[in-house]
């Protein structure tokens, strides 16, 4: 079958279009599809199906064979092969999360409109009722903690934000397993240590659920500028500063009708198509 290799910031996926021919994987076909010696190797996989809200389903599975709702840098690279193929600058494409709609910001360059983020301790989803704008929930001992009082976000999927000093010496590796599979966070949550730079700018890195370790997260950009800025830390519109790259975040402001959108521009990059037996 053929699959089409792309990355946002580093964050690798690999692409397949079932649109006409029907494929969907199982857990253990995705992490051997995965697997960088024996597949393709990738931080993330995208079969793109046939949809009646929008221009195609886009089905998301992180490396570990967990299917997962959402997913910013990929939808920058599924929003760009759209409009490649249209030769439109305006895609709209469904996840589970609901519609998305992508503009070109560039030859190279998308914005998605990742719509309103989720607030509520429901929403995320925690296991009890919290304030998501600062969580109970500390690491280290309860009298000196190392990290405590994080931000949670759904940008419809669940993050867990912490702020911290130094993103550099933040114990990603360490500490984002732990909470990834803590209690409080049914489905698991990805992880965030963010260092709050200025106004406008912050300095992220990011445990991602199912993947560890990631070069950038759009959603979890996304949910570090939402919590940065619930706390009065940020403006509304920040330069995110990931391992990958940058990325430009901005939340819009509710209004009477609606929540306020959040807006993520990036770049993207094709690397090649292939074939690869299934």
């Amino acid at each position: 079958m053929r699959y089409i290799a792309m990355n946002g910031l580093g964050n690798r996926f690999a692409i397949f279009d079932a649109r006409s021919r029907p494929f969907r994987p199982d857990s253990e076909a995705v992490r051997r599809l995965a697997d960088p010696k024996a597949g393709l190797g990738f931080d993330q996989m995208f079969v793109l199906e046939p949809s009646q809200a929008g221009e195609l389903f886009m089905r998301m599975w992180n490396a570990d064979g967990e299917e997962v709702g959402a997913c910013g840098n990929g939808a920058r690279c599924v929003g760009w092969l759209l409009m490649e193929e249209s030769g439109r600058d305006r895609a709209t494409f469904e996840t589970a999360a609901g519609l998305l709609t992508a503009t070109r910001a560039g030859p190279a360059a998308v914005t998605v409109d990742m719509g309103a983020p989720g607030l509520d301790w429901t929403q995320i989803p925690l296991s009890e009722r919290m304030d998501t704008v600062r969580i109970e929930l500390q690491v280290g001992p309860i009298d000196d903690p190392v990290l405590w009082g994080p931000g949670c976000v759904s940008m419809g999927n669940p993050h867990c934000v912490f702020f911290v000093d130094d993103a550099e010496a933040a114990p990603v590796t360490q500490v984002g397993p732990m909470i990834e599979y803590h209690p409080l966070f049914p489905q698991r949550t990805n992880v965030g240590f963010a260092q709050v730079k200025g106004r406008d700018r912050i300095r992220l890195r990011v445990w991602e659920r199912g993947a560890g370790l990631t070069k950038a997260c759009g959603t979890g950009a996304c949910a570090a500028l939402v919590a940065a800025h619930r706390r009065g830390t940020t403006g509304r519109e920040a330069t995110l500063e990931l391992d990958g790259g940058e990325l430009q975040i901005r939340w819009e402001a509710d209004t009477v009708s609606s929540p306020g959108h959040v807006y993520m521009t990036g770049p993207v990059e094709l690397e090649h198509s292939g074939e690869i037996s299934l």
